[in-house]
């Protein structure tokens, strides 16, 4: 994920929504690891939602439906049930990320190629 999404604050994304059903496995091992890294990475807001829990079905998902904001901080997660959440995305948080930790400027395409740039 981190490779396909390096160019997105270039281009003004604020966010990054991306469906997901961890098994009971590896929810507990990668789920919220993965949307704070993700979230670091890209200097973004992260959202992963989830089906809820029903272990009465054939596939247990692990649930836990959460946001996270640009610097890893957890704003809220869901329970393993069904459950509506709401984060606010503030633009001052991303700006002020960006601004403590300026990895878009400091981007050297002199010395590594933009990855954004290349062929697919």
């Amino acid at each position: 994920m981190t490779w396909l999404n390096t160019d997105k604050f270039i281009i003004g994304c604020h966010a990054l929504i991306y469906p997901g059903a961890f098994n009971l496995t590896t929810g507990p091992l990668h789920w919220e690891l993965l949307q704070r890294a993700r979230a670091v990475d890209n200097q973004v807001f992260v959202s992963m939602c989830s089906p809820a829990r029903d272990l009465t079905s054939g596939y247990h998902a692990w649930g836990h439906s959460m946001a996270v904001d640009p610097m890893g901080r957890i704003l809220v997660e869901a329970g393993e049930g069904e459950e509506i959440i709401y984060a606010r995305i503030e633009p001052d948080v991303l700006e002020s990320t960006r601004a403590g930790i300026p990895v878009a400027v400091q981007r050297r395409f002199d010395v590594y190629p933009d990855v954004s740039r290349l062929p697919n």
